[in-house]
């Protein structure tokens, strides 16, 4: 029978992860944590995400987390946003803002376009020694 144990992440004691990531105490202190923002948004649905943490005392990373889970609603609250995993701007949904997600698709493209370009290169430079290639259907 194997143990599946392992250090919480929050404070690095040994548990057992039956149920949960985190161990039993830091699991009381994240649902605190979650109560302190209810509260908080219960009050003062215009706040922002930078006022809830300031007013709560928990972390931007812990709110972003609720909000992720469903735990804390941004239709409830609508001022309240969350740090664009890239850049840092304030946004409603996904992991990036879209001017990141334009750059990243831009990036990728343009990788794409650097590695056809270098096979096509290859393709030309083995012509001329005299190799031949086989094209593959799915390129």
């Amino acid at each position: 029978m194997e143990l599946n144990i392992g250090n919480c992440p929050l404070c690095g004691k040994l548990f057992s992860k039956v149920f949960r990531d985190i161990c039993p105490a830091c699991v009381e202190k994240v649902e605190e944590q979650y109560k302190l923002c209810s509260e908080y948004l219960r009050e003062y649905r215009n706040a922002t995400i930078y006022e809830l943490s300031e007013s709560t005392g928990v972390s931007i990373n812990q709110i972003t987390k609720f909000i992720r889970e469903g735990r804390i609603s941004l239709a409830d609250n609508p001022n309240l946003g969350y740090p664009c995993s890239s850049c840092g701007d304030l946004i409603r949904k996904g992991l990036m803002c879209d001017s990141c997600q334009l750059k990243l698709r831009k990036d990728i493209s343009n990788v794409r376009d650097d590695d056809k370009l270098k096979r096509e290169r290859l393709r030309e430079e083995m012509k001329k020694s005299g190799f031949m290639i086989k094209e593959n259907e799915k390129n």
